[in-house]
């Protein structure tokens, strides 16, 4: 009884081991002057990424908010490529045109250019903060102080929906004719009915949420932790809490394998790569 107690433990350990050793293991981090970035986006089609830079009060009408586009290896390609923003955060890029939340707008700006073509308004927004672009071309936009989730479509920035069970509404995520809302917990809504369902409990306040190549989901907590959503279980891949060092609204680049990571106050893009 007791060698079998023995190997039933062994076997309990060796199936769990995948799941525990997982980790983030550091590729690079920039050092190009960056300003309070909060959210990077990696353009696969083009093979750069934007950041969006608040550099400033992420609540402050400023004009001191930019965006800058980074090379694969986090070297500038161009670090101040649209001004004279507020406090730039979420993005998402939808037919050649980069969205971007910018306190209570959704600024629109044309990526072969870098001009602004349009600046939404929001009515009632106080935080807009993470973007999402639906495969049907509807723009998502969350408020998380409204606990609100606005939408573009035919050229109107509506409410979507807001209020119960949304608390704090930041990360999105479209796929499949739904969108993903990371919250205290994540959320699956469905775009035409708009049913929702509670994928995953007690995912701490999401920041950025992303899929991997394997279809998993990986997304932050601003305080300073990333986490893996593997087999049932939210897998913690990084914690940087008490080193002080935010891990904002995260991107992944399926096209490199990276988990790329805004280090808001610590002013740095850092790139990891998953490993076991």
């Amino acid at each position: 009884m007791k060698a079998l107690m023995i190997m039933l433990v062994l076997v309990a350990v060796i199936c769990s081991a995948p799941v525990n050793a997982q980790k983030l293991e550091k590729v690079w981090e920039t050092t190009v002057g960056l300003q309070t970035p909060e959210s990077v986006l990696f353009d696969e089609e083009k093979d750069v990424m934007y950041v969006a830079n608040i550099n400033g009060d992420p609540s402050e009408k400023n004009g001191s908010g930019f965006i800058s586009i980074l090379n694969p290896d986090g070297s500038a390609k161009s670090l101040h490529w649209v001004k004279d923003l507020n406090a730039p955060k979420g993005m998402a890029i939808k037919d050649g045109k980069l969205y971007v939340s910018d306190i209570d707008q959704l600024v629109e700006i044309d990526i072969k250019t870098g001009k602004v073509l349009q600046k939404y308004d929001a009515p009632g927004a106080v935080f807009l903060n993470d973007v999402a672009a639906g495969s049907n071309g509807m723009i998502f936009v969350s408020d998380s102080r409204t606990a609100k989730i606005h939408v573009l479509s035919n050229g109107k920035l509506t409410v979507f929906m807001e209020g119960s069970p949304l608390e704090n509404p930041n990360g999105l995520f479209t796929e499949g004719g739904k969108l993903f809302i990371g919250d205290n917990n994540i959320y699956e809504v469905d775009v035409k009915t708009k049913e929702v369902k509670k994928i995953i409990s007690e995912a701490g306040g999401v920041d950025g949420l992303e899929k991997t190549s394997q279809g998993e989901f990986v997304f932050s907590n601003w305080p300073g932790r990333i986490y893996i959503h593997r087999n049932g279980k939210n897998v913690k891949l990084l914690d940087s809490t008490e080193k002080k060092i935010n891990t904002a609204d995260l991107d992944y680049s399926k096209k490199h394998n990276l988990v790329l990571v805004p280090t808001f106050f610590d002013n740095k893009i850092i790139a990891y790569r998953i490993t076991d």
